[in-house]
């Protein structure tokens, strides 16, 4: 069969639906527990609680693009390209609470907090410059064209750090000869410290978490780099297989990032190591969106986010343990195998970082003698992440066995399942009766019967009274005795098919067996208008003058839309001679009253006989089984 991938709690990581449309930054606010993320075409701020689910949005905010938190995380400053202004919302009560027009046409598209000002990028394309927002004056002032000579080929984006005051980094990112500027913002008006063409078009950055240096998602499988800041020299490189797309950094300093996955290889990577180590995560998310700071520490550093969007719907995806090895288990068993028979069990674990042969793994059995699981104690690892084990099932039906890497400092717990369908007997099951037919009202004994099963000796029995109005009903359930038997007895006043069924146990399968039987009607008819009755011709007749017409009354039992069929016959010569049958609709209190009339006085001297009968279908219902009442005999006189 087929290995399936099982949640390990301690570590699972989760998607949680967000609705963005178009996703732009991320910002994660470690005061107030939220997580914002600016939505470009629903003009709006998605936000999220700190384990991603999402709790409310902020509206009304036009093409909101760039997002910065304040130092001490009460204010948070978005950029609104399509409003011509920058808009403070206090974190704790989500409410706009200022806003700085940056002026008609400037359309900021990147903010970032330093030194006690809002640094904006604005414009477009060669029409693009740095901005100023003063909140230290006592009316905050807005000055434009601050790049200091530098022509910016598109809106720069902005990065500063508190603990690096008086720096404030540009991305000239719209051009591929476009530089990284350092600014000396210490005084107020920006100026130049260094700059150096790092191949431009970069995608994103962060800043190391002491400000000093910066690392770049450039074009090209290796330009996720890191500079520093002093003098924009490299530092170091870190190995990804695609096109960096956006880079995060934890407080503690990992580096993480998420790259354009042209080969669908990973598109996540971890650097908790330092430089020129592996990345521990090598996650696929399907598809991510581009443009978008779609990657964020959580506060602390202890969980990544990634923002995901399979088949156009935007998922927060919580990677709990971002610094391990994420490890994969397969499992395979095979397909059908037989109870008490030995069977193999085949699987891999597999990491970024292999694990050495012998690590323990956990293996448990699953079963109808043990749905809570058994334990097959451990199996150790073999060479090159391959482990097999045997197996003898005891029990049949469905066997799962599962198997469990518990994790350790360096790689993410794992656990994965297959399931074996083993042979099971199939025991005898009877029911008695069948086809036998009873009279209306009958108290009839019916016997289950089973064979040799291995622990169950339960059985059910239900009778299903035809009739869409009479529900199928279990009329009992117990274990058979000694012989195997189980009975019951029922009023039987309708067609029934009484089954038995048995669940099955750890060894046999389940069974049913069936019984059909048939309940005929009640049926009674009375003559009237008679003057006397009498043995004659071997039966009892009434005799009528001619004057009389006989009066055929019949009590059937009732069913609703039932009609009795009536038979005439007429005695000549030695024989009987039918006319043709009518039927007559009984009344709700199961009567029908037939009158014969006619001139009775060329009847006179022949003899007649009628019954009344029930037939099956033809009668207007199915419930019964066809019935005949009695034949009543007659005669006229003068």
């Amino acid at each position: 069969m087929g290995s399936t991938a099982l949640a390990v709690p301690s570590f699972a990581d989760t998607d949680r639906p967000i609705p963005l449309s178009d996703a732009g930054d991320t910002v994660v606010d470690g005061v107030h527990q939220h997580i914002f993320l600016a939505d470009r075409y629903n003009n709006r701020i998605v936000v999220t609680d700190a384990n991603g689910n999402y709790t409310g949005t902020i509206a009304g905010l036009p093409q909101v693009r760039d997002l910065e938190l304040s130092p001490d995380g009460n204010t948070l400053y978005a950029a609104l390209y399509g409003a011509d202004k920058i808009v403070a919302i206090d974190t704790a009560t989500l409410k706009q609470t200022a806003e700085y027009p940056t002026g008609p046409g400037t359309i900021p598209s990147s903010v970032s907090y330093a030194d006690g000002k809002l640094w904006f990028g604005y414009g477009d394309q060669w029409e693009s410059g740095l901005g100023v927002v003063d909140l230290t004056a006592e009316t905050p002032t807005v000055t434009l064209d601050l790049a200091a000579g530098h022509d910016f080929a598109g809106p720069p984006k902005l990065y500063a750090d508190p603990d690096n005051p008086g720096t404030l980094l540009a991305l000239d990112a719209g051009i591929s000869s476009g530089p990284i500027i350092v600014y000396d913002i210490s005084s107020g008006t920006p100026v130049i410290r260094v700059t150096a063409d790092k191949g431009g078009f970069y995608k994103d950055a962060a800043l190391t978490p002491d400000g000093q240096n910066v690392v770049v998602a450039g074009p090209g499988t290796r330009a996720l780099t890191e500079y520093r800041l002093s003098d924009l020299a490299e530092v170091r490189t870190y190995p990804v297989k695609d096109q960096p797309e956006t880079v995060g950094i934890a407080p503690d300093g990992t580096v993480a990032a998420t790259v354009l996955d042209t080969d669908d290889i990973g598109d996540t990577y971890v650097f908790p190591n330092g430089p020129g180590k592996p990345s521990v995560r090598n996650v696929s998310h399907n598809w991510m969106p581009w443009g978008a700071h779609a990657i964020s520490w959580s506060a602390d550093g202890s969980k990544l986010f990634v923002q995901t969007d399979p088949g156009g719907s935007m998922k927060l995806h919580r990677i709990n343990e971002p610094r391990k090895y994420e490890a994969t288990l397969t499992v395979n068993a095979p397909t059908k195998a037989d109870r008490a028979k030995s069977l193999k069990v085949t699987g891999k674990l597999t990491s970024g970082l292999a694990l050495p042969a012998g690590t323990p793994l956990k293996v448990t059995r699953t079963d109808l003698e043990s749905p809570n699981g058994k334990s097959l104690g451990t199996k150790p690892l073999g060479t090159g992440g391959a482990f097999s084990f045997t197996d003898t099932p005891p029990s049949g039906g469905r066997v799962t066995y599962t198997v469990a890497f518990d994790g350790d400092t360096a790689h993410t717990a794992a656990k994965a399942a297959d399931t074996v369908d083993v042979s099971r007997a199939k025991p005898t099951l009877t029911v008695n009766n069948n086809g036998k037919v009873y009279a209306y009202g009958k108290d009839v004994k019916f016997t289950a019967h089973l064979g040799k099963t291995y622990k169950n000796r339960t059985v059910e029995i239900w009778a299903d009274p035809f009739g869409s109005d009479k529900p199928n009903k279990k009329v009992k359930t117990g274990k058979v005795n000694s012989h195997g038997d189980l009975s019951v007895t029922l009023d039987l006043k309708r067609d029934t098919k009484v089954t038995a069924k048995f669940a099955g146990d750890s060894r046999y399968t389940s069974a049913s067996a069936s019984s059909t039987v048939g309940a005929l009607v009640s049926v009674s008819t009375s003559v009237g208008n008679h003057y006397k009755s009498k043995s004659a011709w071997g039966h009892t007749y009434y005799f009528f003058h001619k004057s009389k017409d006989p009066l055929i009354t019949t009590k059937m039992s009732y069913f609703p839309g039932r009609a009795q069929k009536f038979e005439f016959e007429v005695y000549y010569q030695g024989r009987w001679y039918p006319g043709d049958p009518s039927y007559f609709k009984l009344g709700s209190d199961g009567v029908s009253r037939v009158r014969i009339t006619g001139d009775h006085g060329q009847d006179v001297g022949w003899r007649f006989r009628v019954r009344s009968s029930y037939v099956n279908s033809s009668s207007g219902d199915t419930v019964n089984s066809t019935t005949h009442g009695a034949w009543k005999y007659f005669t006229f006189t003068r």
